[in-house]
């Protein structure tokens, strides 16, 4: 049975815990968004990202991940930097900037779940950030949190689109929240029209093999394309141009999120001194940074197709 006072005092301590949102759909499998994966996937858009192919039923059906789920809670952490003046160079993802996203809201979704056991009762339920075949941004979508973007993100009216999205699948029933109804992307183009590599194909299509963020940190290829070296545009790991040129993001506010301040080696190092970096210093600098997804051998390849496009 349904209970909104369950969802009030869930939605209270997400809050609490530093979630910028929260909203929750009913667990069911998702059609629409199944076709839609299986045409991107068959356009070879994931490019070498193998892994997108395996689970496909557990992407589209979240009582897969957790049988008997019944409810699909959404939520949002703002990681957008008070820094944003300071340009990095060469130029870091902001979501990168600070300690790993994964350690940080894993240990929040841990929290919740456990206030959930003590408020609420013996439950099954998991939490998933980025780790595991779940298709966040429509969940986030059915969840009344923001619509799908021209340029394949969730943006939020009030907050943008700088954050995270986590994802909690439960076996408990809460009251589902109305679908985002409407698209407030209108007639603009500036995050297709910025993109260098031209990845955004079509409004909310996106052929990941020429996205910059899959070129800089999922390709492990020795040698970055020749052809794409010149459309980095000084991106080292990630990429943030269309979120920077979209108009919602004007009313992103800073986090308040100690553990996302940005290593100060992030914002102050030179190209020279980057490109200098030992594999040892690399690896005890970043230890706990998103940065050690792509590897000392990683940044130094895309280092040098930075320079070698001066």
């Amino acid at each position: 049975m349904y209970s909104e006072k369950n969802k009030e005092k869930i939605k209270e301590e997400a809050i609490r815990l530093g979630f910028q949102s929260m909203g929750v759909a009913k667990a069911a499998f998702m059609e629409e968004d199944a076709r839609a994966l299986e045409q991107w996937l068959h356009k070879g858009y994931h490019g070498k990202m193998q892994y997108m192919e395996n689970y496909f039923d557990l992407r589209t059906d979240p009582r897969k991940l957790v049988p008997g789920a019944q409810s699909v809670i959404t939520l949002t952490y703002n990681y957008y930097p008070a820094e944003t003046a300071k340009v990095t160079n060469p130029k870091i993802a902001k979501y990168a900037w600070g300690t790993d996203y994964h350690f940080v809201i894993r240990d929040k979704l841990n929290q919740l779940l456990n206030f959930i056991y003590e408020q609420v009762g013996a439950i099954e339920g998991r939490g998933f950030v980025d780790s595991a075949p779940v298709l966040e941004r429509s969940w986030a979508t059915r969840s009344g949190l923001g619509w799908i973007g021209k340029n394949a993100n969730l943006i939020n009216k009030q907050t943008g689109s700088f954050f995270f999205i986590a994802t909690l699948i439960s076996d408990l029933e809460l009251p589902p929240d109305a679908p985002f109804p409407t698209d407030h992307c209108g007639t603009c183009t500036r995050c297709l029209d910025a993109c260098p590599t031209g990845a955004i194909v079509a409004p909310q299509k996106i052929d990941g093999s020429k996205c910059i963020s899959y070129l800089t940190i999922e390709l492990k290829d020795a040698l970055l394309p020749v052809d794409i070296q010149h459309q980095l545009e000084g991106w080292a790991f990630g990429c943030d141009i269309c979120q920077d040129v979209c108009p919602w993001n004007r009313f992103s506010k800073p986090h308040q999120e100690p553990y996302f301040t940005p290593l100060p080696e992030i914002l102050n190092l030179s190209l020279r001194e980057w490109e200098e970096m030992s594999e040892e210093a690399f690896r005890k600098i970043f230890k706990n940074s998103p940065l050690k997804r792509t590897k000392w051998q990683g940044i130094q390849r895309n280092i040098k197709a930075i320079k070698d496009a001066l």
